[in-house]
């Protein structure tokens, strides 16, 4: 019943006018929206914005609106947004402590008093699972070299015991520190795949805001680049097999392990868990002894 002339398709979901091409492109089952000369479609979200301007006229409009919005072959896409809605109203960032936000630390052990203090657990437990994979590793290193190698890990112990095991860089409170990887106010990006930039998806979260970003915040992962497993612990245990009397630069691999030199927070779906066919620098496996000289 529309004019040929200024007709135009679009997508239900977020308005965007299709061409041929892109038609013919679309996966079965496509939600579509035909418009005729004058008509625009800015997307499923507008259907939400005529329920909140009904509730700003009259108390019945708001029941009518909801029904035909809850109700009709579209009601799925609908009930989705009102939850993402609603999910969004619930965000409390800035609360920090136990007491201001109650909701955040349902699940969680007592002991935690604010949010940065778990968050910083989090990351702290993360480290420590790393520590014990470079020591497990250590049954696979040659006999003669096994007690250089864990005077190596006895040297990485005592430095993530100084900084904490690093959880400073989930604490929002070190703004200093905590500014590499994200703002004051708590929000992450995924850095995936290579670069920190390269997100496809442009995943973004703030586990500081609600209990449910809390949860989902769990599933991100921490993605060394030069791969733990495949590369940085099997090149340490190389290093100190074959040192022949140089000294190992333990610090370069402590970088590569345990830093965000070699981490990168990635969203689950962003983790590249096939081989990243990197190598250590091999320039930077040993270091010059320092020279002493005596005095006579």
């Amino acid at each position: 019943q529309l004019p040929l002339a200024g007709r135009r398709l679009c997508l239900y979901e977020d308005g965007t006018e299709l061409t041929e091409s892109y038609f013919r492109a679309l996966p079965p089952q496509t939600e579509l929206v035909l418009l005729g000369p004058g008509e625009s479609w800015r997307g499923c979200a507008s259907d939400i914005e005529r329920l909140l301007a009904a509730f700003c006229s009259q108390q019945g409009a708001v029941v009518e609106a909801a029904r035909r919005l809850l109700t009709d072959e579209r009601a799925p896409h609908r009930q989705k947004l009102l939850a993402d809605l609603i999910h969004n109203l619930s965000e409390n960032i800035l609360a920090e402590d136990k007491e201001d936000d109650k909701k955040w630390f349902e699940g969680l052990e007592s002991r935690f008093k604010n949010k940065s203090s778990y968050l910083r657990h989090s990351c702290e437990s993360r480290m420590r699972g790393y520590m014990r994979e470079v020591t497990g590793f250590i049954s696979n290193v040659h006999p003669a070299a096994r007690d250089a190698y864990r005077g190596i890990i006895d040297l990485m112990a005592d430095k993530l015991k100084s900084v904490k095991y690093n959880g400073c860089y989930f604490d929002r409170r070190e703004e200093e520190e905590a500014a590499r990887l994200c703002t004051a106010e708590g929000w992450f990006s995924c850095q995936g795949p290579f670069d920190r930039d390269d997100c496809p998806c442009k995943h973004s979260i703030n586990p500081y805001s609600n209990r449910e970003s809390r949860i989902l915040f769990s599933t991100w992962n921490l993605d060394h680049i030069i791969e733990k497993k495949r590369a940085v612990v099997p090149e340490l245990a190389e290093a100190v097999k074959t040192r022949d009397g140089k000294e190992v630069n333990w610090e370069y691999f402590y970088q590569l392990l345990f830093t965000l030199d070699n981490l990168k927070l990635v969203h689950i779906a962003c983790h590249k868990k096939t081989n990243h066919n990197l190598s250590c620098d091999k320039s930077r496996i040993y270091r010059k002894r320092k020279q002493t000289h005596e005095i006579s």
